[in-house]
């Protein structure tokens, strides 16, 4: 009997190092679990978690991508079994670097979360679903196949339904059922695609996919239903990062989660859909020898080209373009700090998908490339802000009873630390200097600017102009003037504030020291792009190599 051909990667620390975040929250999870009736271990066991899932993702960052000798890919094989027949975990530049932002952002939710909960609700499983949640968006960022993406979405998407209607009132139902409902559906149409991939192709491993579609004729495939396959998936995309038109479900469920949940599906599930459609559209199918003529609408071009990826561009600049206006004129209307924050989450995602179908549009490769790291940048402020943003919600809810803004005002007097973060956090949505937001915004107009696309660059200025105008409502009508009973009678907790102020201080940092940060935005991006380079780590065992294989056997 043939030997088993063990092409795995090499074992070595980047590799374990790969699987170590999946792990930590897992026990995490299962240890809170464990201690459901002693809330202040179950607490204890939660920080903990959070503080080592910081550590591991610290030193993936460190070792695999951004150390002088690091080899800036890893791969993990379970079971030793070789891609594509196996599960792989591939940890690179860009899923190092959306791993960095769910840590910065999960800890501080977690140590706010302890704050806000009322005893009955530590006893509740608030904390082991956090994890869960947490165990999903990781494992979405590190999974090498399309199956397993689809997978761990499903996992992220159950806990967070709960979270919706964890309140349990008739608008939280109504904006769980809702929520639940758009997301079935979308999970229905993500196993469709997926299903239609492997039907077109063999293969679900995204190296083995990338690979095949390459040379399509060498494998004997017909890749003309990949445009449209690849199409479902990203709608399924889309909906998760809330881009227009399915951008219904936010504003509901955004209002009806606990806002240090909130701050989470902003700050980081939604990053898995923008992940999800820059990995698919460059890693995997950014090679694909497909042809594509389309014109864009509004803008006079006609994009075409060799590969599918024209396609999710043009796309992506009408859903882009349509959610910044969307939310941009959604938000300045809004009567609740809340409401206006998720009309925003919906218009600034629309920042972050404009490079990205820049980059998948044009020719030049230095234009993609700085297009990607563009994205990456702002969708790392936009965590940072709005996450901060949320979690003040949820601090001014607790001290006043209300988030209303009829209902507040003169905070700013009452307490000027909360006041001083909450403002850093509207500038860094605005792109005011020397802030993470300003490098962002100034990215995203200097790809726009390169691509001499000037329609989108009217686009931009609208949408900045929109920005500038909601989080000047928000600010004058919360902070601003004479205090109101609500603010004059609050009790504001300090390590709530704490939290907020050592976020403040994240954006501040990423401006400050900038460099290293586009260092590693830069790394993330390279990564993206390098198809060969993630085919080359993973290195899927062609199915000759294993003809007279029998299931199970190992080496």
């Amino acid at each position: 009997m043939m030997e088993l051909p063990l092409a795995a990667p090499p074992i070595g620390t980047e590799s374990q190092l790969v699987i170590a975040p999946i792990l930590v929250v897992l026990v995490a999870g299962v240890g809170s679990l464990l201690f459901g009736r002693w809330p202040r271990a179950r607490i204890g066991v939660s920080l903990a978690g959070g503080a080592a899932y910081a550590v591991v993702v610290a030193a993936i960052d460190w070792y695999v991508v951004l150390a002088p000798d690091a080899p800036g890919i890893a791969t993990y094989q379970l079971g030793d079994w070789p891609a594509p027949f196996g599960i792989t975990l591939v940890a690179d530049g860009l899923s190092a670097f959306m791993l960095t932002m769910v840590a910065i952002l999960g800890i501080a939710s977690l140590v706010f979360s302890t704050r806000v909960l009322p005893e009955i609700d530590r006893r509740s499983y608030y904390f082991p679903l956090f994890h869960f949640l947490a165990l999903g968006v990781t494992g979405a960022f590190l999974t090498g196949d399309l199956f397993n993406l689809f997978v761990w979405f499903e996992v992220m998407l159950m806990a967070s339904y709960v979270f919706v209607a964890y309140y349990g009132g008739p608008q939280h139902t109504r904006a769980a059922f809702w929520y639940v409902a758009l997301n079935l559906l979308a999970s229905a149409v993500f196993l469709l695609g997926v299903g239609g991939i492997y039907a077109t192709t063999g293969t679900l491993n995204m190296a083995d996919l990338a690979r095949r579609l390459a040379e399509p004729a060498a494998y004997g495939i017909d890749p003309g239903p990949v445009v449209g396959l690849l199409a479902l998936l990203l709608s399924v995309f889309a909906i998760k990062a809330g881009l227009v038109p399915f951008q219904f479900w936010i504003p509901t469920a955004y209002r009806a989660a606990p806002p240090q949940i909130s701050a989470l599906l902003a700050g980081a599930t939604k990053k898995v859909g923008i992940y999800a459609i820059i990995r698919l559209s460059f890693t995997v199918f950014g090679d694909a020898q497909v042809g594509v003529d389309l014109a864009l609408p509004g803008l006079g071009t006609v994009v075409a080209g060799n590969s599918p990826t024209a396609f999710v561009g043009a796309a992506l600049f009408v859903m882009a373009a349509a959610s910044i206006l969307v939310g941009g004129i959604g938000a300045v209307g809004r009567e609740s700090i809340e409401g206006v924050l998720a009309y925003s989450s919906i218009g600034q995602v629309g920042f972050i998908a404009i490079p990205v179908a820049i980059a998948a549009t044009t020719g030049s490769a230095e234009l993609r490339h700085l297009a990607i790291v563009a994205a990456l940048v702002y969708a790392l402020n936009h965590t940072l802000a709005k996450g901060l943003l949320f979690l003040a919600v949820g601090a001014i809810r607790s001290s006043t009873g209300t988030s209303r803004l009829a209902d507040l005002g003169g905070l700013a007097g009452r307490s000027p630390p909360m006041a001083i973060a909450f403002f850093v956090g509207s500038l860094a949505l605005v792109g005011i200097p020397p802030l993470s937001g300003f490098f962002g915004k100034f990215l995203v107009f200097d790809a726009a600017a390169r691509a001499e696309l000037i329609p989108v660059l009217g686009l931009l200025l609208v949408g900045s102009l929109l920005t500038i105008a909601y989080a000047t409502r928000m600010w004058n009508r919360s902070f601003w003037g004479a205090r109101t009973p609500a603010v004059e009678n609050a009790a504001v907790d300090s390590v709530q504030v704490g939290v907020l102020i050592a976020l403040a201080a994240a954006i501040v940092g990423v401006g400050i020291g900038f460099e290293l940060v586009y260092e590693f935005a830069d790394a993330a991006a390279t990564a993206a792009l390098d198809a060969d380079g993630y085919v080359d780590a993973v290195d899927p065992t062609d199915p000759e190599e294993i003809e007279g294989l029998e299931g199970g056997e190992h080496e």
